[in-house]
């Protein structure tokens, strides 16, 4: 029963109108993809079992490989997905602009299997065998109109090295990448998504992410990092780094992030002794998750951030301070929504004057 308002969604974006539209109930690596129908962008469901081939190929006067569908509705788009396939369908039609590859067992990308094509937009090779040392780097290099590149659930061991500068989103969750190829981000301007979650990475150097200049959310969340990484590009807005195994937050370990909205610490094994007072002095931040931690006190952030969710650790209550430095007329949290439910404290150990620091919060558990 759960899974029906995401199925409906999922289809009522795919077939409904407007200018864009949000998939939901698919894995693209946990973030939702969204289809912008001004620029032709196709749905990214699979066609399998939804329509009768023969008849559409019967009725489609387009060169289509046997292994794949070729809807008329979006004559640049691809639909190969799922049909256990060990290699990329040769030759691919010159039009295709959008590739869907996912939920085969292909272990190698060649430059020979893209050749033919020049205008390839989106490529989603989600749920292959693919591995670093079969990935021909020159395939991906040569399509200098790709924008969507998704090889989540593969068996990549490095980031590839060369990579499209016109890329938008890199979406490569879930593979056993160690490592960051030299220079692979250094001409990604326009990335914007960089999806690096449940992967093998313990460290990035300086000039890993160099290039980084407008990437809005990194999701590092599921590695083996026992710090936050140092030298992460300054523009994200959104930093996921839940699931490591983080022993201390220094003081600068987010400076110079004037623009970070949203930060998740959850499962990180943090302890309060381990946080540095001033470490979430980011007057930007809007929402904090530390859940699931074993924090025994709450602590300090800015008097501007809206979302804090501490649920599941061991606090037995905290002192009004850590939310406001003062209480006043205009000095108060902005807090909206904070999560204390699943600690060691109840309603009578909240401090007495807590309402007048808390003045516009919304909702409270505890």
């Amino acid at each position: 029963m759960t899974l029906l308002p995401c199925t409906v969604l999922a289809l009522l974006c795919v077939f409904g109108s407007g200018s864009a539209t949000l998939i939901v109930g698919m894995d693209y690596g946990g973030v939702p993809l969204w289809i912008n129908r001004l620029l032709g962008e196709p749905s990214v469901l699979s066609l399998q079992g939804r329509l009768d081939r023969a008849w559409f190929r019967a009725n489609n006067p387009q060169v289509c490989p046997q292994e794949c569908d070729c809807p008329i509705q979006w004559p640049t788009s691809l639909y190969c997905d799922h049909r256990g396939l060990a290699d990329i369908p040769s030759p691919l039609p010159e039009r295709t602009q959008y590739l869907f590859l996912q939920g085969n067992n292909i272990s190698s990308l060649s430059s020979s299997s893209m050749t033919n094509i020049t205008g390839l937009r989106w490529l989603i090779l989600d749920h292959n065998q693919l591995q670093s040392e079969s990935l021909d780097q020159v395939a991906l290099q040569n399509q200098t109109q790709l924008r969507y590149l998704f090889a989540n659930h593969n068996h990549l061991s490095s980031v590839p090295g060369v990579l499209p500068a016109g890329l938008r989103q890199l979406r490569l969750a879930y593979n056993q990448i160690s490592s960051v190829s030299p220079d692979a981000f250094q001409k990604l301007h326009n990335l914007t998504l960089l999806l690096l979650q449940g992967n093998r990475l313990q460290t990035l150097s300086e000039g890993d992410l160099k290039g980084l200049i407008n990437l809005n959310l990194l999701d590092l969340s599921g590695n083996l990092f026992s710090s936050i990484p140092k030298h992460l590009p300054l523009s994200v807005q959104q930093l996921y780094l839940s699931n490591n195994s983080l022993s201390e937050l220094d003081k600068d370990s987010f400076e110079g992030f004037f623009q970070l909205k949203y930060l998740r610490l959850s499962h990180c094994g943090l302890k309060s002794h381990g946080i540095n007072p001033q470490v979430f002095n980011v007057s930007s931040l809007v929402e904090l998750d530390l859940s699931y931690n074993k924090l025994s006190t709450v602590p300090t952030v800015p008097t501007s951030l809206q979302y804090l969710y501490l649920e599941a650790n061991q606090i037995q209550g905290f002192n009004l301070t850590s939310l406001c430095r003062e209480v006043g007329p205009l000095s108060y949290s902005r807090m909206k929504i904070l999560r204390l439910d699943g600690n060691k404290m109840t309603h009578q150990q909240l401090p007495p004057d807590w309402v007048f620091c808390l003045r516009v919060l919304q909702s409270l558990y505890i």
